[in-house]
């Protein structure tokens, strides 16, 4: 009988598990919250570099937020 392997495509994640698990202390996390967290903040840092061009920077910075 043949085994069933399963195949997980790892991306590059813009937050740290670790560090959610520091700061929802207390609470369980799910294991789908990084990803989906990590989708969330690569949103607000594109929106964050339009801003910044439409103002005629190359540097994004905290009020592009």
């Amino acid at each position: 009988m043949l085994k069933k392997i399963e195949v997980v495509l790892m991306t590059d994640s813009l937050v740290v598990k670790a560090k959610i698990k520091d700061v929802a202390k207390g609470y369980n996390v799910a294991g789908d919250l990084a990803d989906a967290l990590s989708q969330k903040v690569e949103q607000l840092i594109k929106e964050a570099c339009k801003r910044a061009e439409a103002n005629g920077r190359k540097t994004v910075m905290a009020k592009d937020l």
